[in-house]
């Protein structure tokens, strides 16, 4: 009995109650969730830049940020299809729906995983010359693809597994999880490069170790579950039916994902060219202040992205369940609380920008300054990021995957191709090339909220009777 009261505990009912403090629960326990994730490759570039004898191997593992985006988003945007579906079919009951995406998930992570890995090691050095990489510093990052794209098969099940249990309304165990993998991280990075010199094989290696035991847990943890999501191994299985919804929501997710990650290439490339007149000496200051930077907006952006996944979850389970008053009142929560925790988080990174930036990059003063000006560049409107991400999560969640889709591939990806070979062609300047994220952040949001905006009005205005739905139990 008490062990049932603790699982209840950590599940939380989206359909019923106050929606404010549990949007705000929910998003922040995935917001830490997520800043552990991140620290795995914060841990990298700390310790590297730290105790590591090579003076460009923070350029060299911040050149593979992109490609290590690229090649992974294209499959864990199908983890936005089994959240919706794992939500919808948990809004309503539906145990043999639910049962069936669970284990098609499974059965799809597995796929994807390995996919990602032949992908990433056949691939990986031909978008590093493709990229302008600097000679300084493509052979290192060639070797940290090599040996982190093993881990991709683990990175994926956490993923999908972590995705199934947001659905649930489950985000305590994922945060758990990633504590004991992320603290297991920094230690192996520590004695990689600390005491074994392996420089960017070793962060590399400790990221994959960590990868398997974020794997690991996530399984036990969903083969331990009670009710509808219970995981059993001998079930996993690609059911048609689970895989064309998941398709037809996570695809253009995928998509999305993958031509946000193309745009960032061609960014990336425009930043390793201001490196070309450096790479005699051996330096790479711009790629160098830029990963940093970058890493640093990692987290502001995937605090924000927290509310992206609340209103989607909260929206599929409100949605399926006909609370359609709900649903409209989730989209402005989360807008409320990405604009509190983006002008918060963006004051504070601001404010300590060039000690933050220093941590990555030691001792190098230009780099430094390079990173802080593409900071403050983006940070002051960041919390528009926010906003599109949460319209966006919105109409996934009504199971309109390809309207932000279309949005985002006009809006972040055209819109930013067009400005590097129009406008930063014509003024080939440092401020210039970042301008083109919160442009492009301003117009998405817009487009995207008025679709928003349009779905609500076809909504009915009235709930089903509320004595009609019940917590669902697990």
């Amino acid at each position: 009995m008490i062990l049932a009261k603790k699982r209840v505990k950590r599940e939380m009912d989206m359909l019923n109650g106050p929606l404010f403090g549990k949007i705000m629960a929910f998003s922040f326990s995935l917001m830490l969730t997520n800043v552990l994730q991140l620290l795995y490759n914060a841990a990298d570039l700390m310790i590297i830049g730290q105790f590591s004898g090579s003076d460009t191997a923070v350029a060299a593992v911040g050149a593979t940020t992109m490609i290590v985006n690229l090649i992974l988003n294209l499959f864990i945007g199908l983890s936005v299809g089994v959240s919706v579906l794992v939500a919808r079919g948990y809004g309503t009951g539906n145990r043999d729906a639910t049962e069936k995406a669970i284990h098609t998930a499974m059965a799809l992570a597995i796929i994807s995983g390995f996919s990602v890995l032949v992908i990433g090691m056949v691939l990986s050095k031909s978008f590093l010359v493709w990229m302008n990489t600097s000679p300084a510093i493509i052979d290192q990052s060639a070797l940290y693809l090599r040996v982190y794209f093993f881990g991709a098969p683990f990175n994926m099940v956490y993923n999908f597994g972590a995705a199934i249990l947001r659905a649930k309304g489950d985000t305590k165990r994922p945060l758990y999880f990633l504590s004991l993998s992320g603290l297991v991280n920094v230690i192996l990075n520590f004695v990689f490069v600390y005491f074994l010199h392996m420089d960017v094989a070793g962060v590399a290696l400790a990221t994959v170790i960590s990868q398997i035991i974020s794997a690991v847990l996530i399984v036990m943890s969903l083969r331990r579950q009670d009710g509808m999501c219970r995981l059993h191994i001998r079930k996993l299985r690609i059911h048609q039916d689970s895989l064309l919804q998941i398709i037809r929501v996570g695809l253009p997710a995928s998509i999305q994902n993958m031509l946000f990650s193309i745009s960032a290439i061609l960014i990336q490339s425009s930043v390793n060219s201001f490196d070309i007149p450096f790479a005699h000496l051996g330096k790479a200051p711009y790629t160098s202040g830029s990963a940093a930077a970058n890493t640093i907006e990692s987290f502001l952006y995937t605090s924000l992205n927290s509310f992206y996944h609340a209103a989607m979850n909260f929206t599929g389970q409100n949605y399926a369940a006909r609370k359609y008053n709900r649903v409209r009142k989730v989209m402005y929560t989360c807008m409320l609380g990405a604009l509190c925790v983006g002008i918060a988080l963006s004051t504070l990174i601001l404010g300590f920008g060039k000690p933050l930036l220093s941590i990555y990059i030691p001792g190098d003063l230009e780099a430094i300054e390079y990173g802080y000006q593409r900071l403050w560049i983006l940070c002051p409107i960041y919390f528009m990021c926010g906003i599109m991400e949460i319209t966006s999560g919105q109409l996934r969640g009504l199971g309109k995957s390809l309207v932000p889709m279309c949005i985002s591939v006009i809006g972040i990806c055209g819109f930013r191709v067009f400005w590097i070979y129009t406008v930063f062609a014509i003024n080939h300047d440092w401020s210039v090339l970042f301008l083109s994220y919160p442009v492009s952040w301003i117009l998405t949001s817009a487009a995207q909220y008025l679709c928003c905006y349009i779905a609500q009005k076809k909504m009915p205005k009235t709930d089903m009777p509320s004595e009609e739905i019940a917590p669902i139990a697990a």
